[in-house]
């Protein structure tokens, strides 16, 4: 239960950060306000120099007005109504120092444009009302009074730039939400492909347990069987037999362990902590002599703590090799040579190969290799095969690199 609400919440967190901007989205935005803010400061400016009346102080003063204004253009958003009113109070006094001038600044016109990108509510109306109050005292005030002309140019001046923002905005909250559904919808697909997963999973682990345990389990009681009658009769303990048998049913018990271990695997959908690994592969080979291989284990250098996916492919690796040695070679010895580095861990096995297959490749499907190459690709290494060059024995030796593992 625990865990499924830390589920919830971290995918809470992850919603609400995707929603905030980075810090290098917030970056470049105060820089390109600043950059706007700088161009209103300078188009305004000169338009008040070479527009505007003589030197004089209050000339001066209301200059230093435009250009704060207009420098208040690259204060944070939530502040777009104050910076609107304060351009509202700029055209009202510069109606009265240049009468008949354009009723409207580069600034006024960014920060209607702002008010309407940025607020909402009562906010955003009222920087509306104040910038259309003020784009309308300072058209009375140079005398044009036609209803029409005041409408149009109210409506140009104040409403148009304030409407342009809030579409800004609506089409950036619609580009979103129709993001947030696509990701919903791949989220929901991913979601139905991990359900099928799991009960495709589920499916092939029942299918396991019911033909392979039955027979597996099978073999090794009668393998059992088998020695206990014997030894009532007359043949020695240490007859082939006997080992033979003996084999089978080691061998049976060694493959139910395996197969509980994958069913757990294939139940549960991760490696769990008794997958087999390095550690055991003298287990393997004991297990392997008493059915007449001798296997002789050369380790060259002993390896660190492997990691899970790493240790369990070595594992299942060896475990073909050998499989392949008793299958193909001539059931007498193997040699298996582990080497580990820094960067990487080696595993190489060698089998005389039998004299009937000396002249020709030994038959079997060749699933066994392939499905160790697959094993060793899937972590970034590599596998080779072959006779080697004297023609008398077949190698195969497997690579693992262990930086990109871990």
């Amino acid at each position: 239960m625990s865990s499924t609400v830390n589920l919830a919440r971290a995918a809470l967190i992850r919603r609400w950060t995707a929603r905030l901007p980075s810090r290098d989205a917030r970056q470049s935005l105060a820089r390109q306000a600043w950059l706007v803010a700088v161009m209103c400061v300078a188009i305004d400016g000169l338009s008040f120099l070479t527009r505007g009346p003589g030197p004089g102080t209050w000339n001066a003063v209301l200059l230093a007005g435009v250009i704060a204004a207009d420098l208040a253009l690259a204060t944070a958003p939530k502040l777009s109504g104050w910076v609107a009113v304060a351009h509202a109070a700029v055209i009202v006094a510069l109606a009265f120092v240049m009468p008949g001038r354009n009723p409207s600044t580069a600034g006024q016109l960014v920060s209607s444009y702002r008010a309407g990108a940025w607020l909402r509510g009562r906010s955003a109306a009222a920087a509306l009302t104040t910038v259309c109050a003020g784009i309308l005292a300072s058209v009375l005030i140079t005398g044009l009074t036609a209803p029409a002309t005041l409408l149009g140019v109210v409506a140009a001046n104040a409403l148009l730039p304030w409407l342009v923002g809030r579409y800004t905005t609506a089409r950036k909250e619609h580009v979103d939400e129709l993001r947030r559904q696509r990701e919903a919808k791949v989220r929901d697909a991913e979601a139905e492909v991990a359900a099928a997963v799991t009960k495709e999973r589920e499916t092939i682990a029942v299918d396991l347990h019911d033909v392979i345990s039955h027979h597996v389990s099978a073999i090794g009681v009668h393998a059992a069987a088998a020695r206990l009658n014997l030894a009532g009769t007359a043949i020695p303990g240490d007859n082939p037999v006997h080992t033979s048998l003996s084999a089978v049913q080691q061998s049976g018990q060694a493959a139910m362990v395996d197969l509980r271990r994958l069913l757990s695997l294939l139940h549960e959908g991760s490696e769990s902590a008794d997958q087999p690994g390095v550690a055991m592969l003298p287990d393997l080979f004991t297990g392997l002599r008493a059915s007449g291989l001798q296997v002789t284990f050369v380790v060259y250098q002993a390896p660190p703590t492997l990691p899970q996916d790493v240790d369990t492919t070595v594992y299942r690796v060896a475990q073909e090799m050998l499989t392949n040695a008793l299958r193909h070679g001539d059931g007498r010895s193997a040699r298996v040579e582990l080497d580990c580095n820094d960067d990487r861990v080696g595993l190489t096995a060698r089998n005389r190969v039998a004299s009937a297959f000396r002249t020709s490749a030994p038959e079997g499907s060749g699933l066994g290799l392939r499905g160790m190459r697959k094993r060793a690709e899937a972590l970034g290494g590599s596998a080779s095969f072959g006779v080697t060059d004297d023609g008398n024995y077949w190698e195969s030796s497997v690579t693992i690199p262990l930086a990109g593992a871990r």
